[in-house]
């Protein structure tokens, strides 16, 4: 496809990632449907699936399915083809295609080759879930689906919990009501937000602590697609004999100058910056 713009791309693009509706199938872009259209081939996650919305786009371009199983084994030809001048599009069966979906090592590999890549941006599930949140937006952090192993979904969890923004992640509802148990025992005071079926006929959002959220789905089985929302937990004010090792913390493991370490002390002890400064001054020897 040709677009009009102020400037002029150095190099042929021939790989594109499209994103599609994550529910809703209006919840695509012009270009999109462009793309979709005029390219070769369009590699797709389950063709039967996205069989649906490109007929209902009039799309008949060519499919292939590419999926966790096959990507290895299709690498080569595919990077072939893309070397021949063969203009490949790649989606997934919702959403934007290589996060937590197949994609991720064609795009490496691509780029290592000196092939071109761009995306065509569109639905999302992790921002669309984001800015409904009522969560901070920013910092945020994305960690794919929860591990299935007790240990490593501890370490997991850990992660999400201990996080100083908003943690987000995919999780089946079949699992759903067995980390919610996880979380309860680890922090029960751990604010979440759960949304199911995102743009689809019964969206839903649901928060509370994981007690509440279990409580909930005692009622009503958790069913759809799922994404898992953790927030900020109001941490206990540090003590002051804690100061020294968290002061020591934030300027030799996150390297920041002394000032804006004693900022984030005074963050972590809920007290002034002008007490920090006082505290670590007459600490100091003469």
């Amino acid at each position: 496809p040709q677009f009009e713009s102020g400037c002029h791309l150095t190099s042929y693009l021939m790989l594109y990632l499209v994103s599609t509706p994550i529910g809703n199938l209006s919840d695509i872009t012009f270009r999109a449907v462009e793309v979709l259209k005029s390219c070769d081939l369009i590699l797709a996650e389950d063709t039967r699936h996205s069989k649906k919305l490109l007929s209902h786009y009039g799309i008949e371009t060519k499919m292939l399915s590419y999926h966790a199983f096959n990507e290895a084994k299709r690498e080569e030809k595919l990077i072939e083809e893309l070397k021949a001048g063969m203009e490949i599009a790649l989606i997934s069966d919702a959403g934007t295609p290589a996060i937590a979906d197949p994609g991720e090592r064609l795009v490496k590999r691509a780029i290592e080759e000196g092939l071109e890549v761009t995306a065509v941006p569109g639905p999302s599930a992790i921002l669309a879930a984001l800015v409904q949140s009522g969560l901070p937006t920013a910092p945020f952090q994305f960690i794919g689906f929860l591990p299935r192993k007790l240990g490593e979904l501890t370490k997991a969890l850990e992660t999400c919990i201990n996080y100083p923004g908003t943690t987000l992640c995919y999780e089946s509802p079949k699992r759903l009501v067995k980390v919610l148990t996880h979380i309860e025992k680890m922090a029960p005071d751990q604010p979440l937000v759960i949304f199911r079926e995102l743009t689809k006929k019964f969206e839903e959002r649901l928060s509370g602590c994981a007690k509440t959220l279990l409580d909930q789905f005692q009622k009503a089985p958790p069913k759809g697609e799922i994404v898992l929302l953790f927030g900020v937990r109001d941490a206990e004010a540090i003590s002051e004999e804690e100061f020294p090792s968290r002061l020591h913390y934030w300027m030799e493991e996150r390297d920041l100058p002394k000032k804006e370490a004693l900022k984030m002390v005074a963050k972590e002890a809920k007290r002034p910056k002008r007490e920090i400064y006082k505290f670590f001054h007459e600490e100091s020897p003469s």
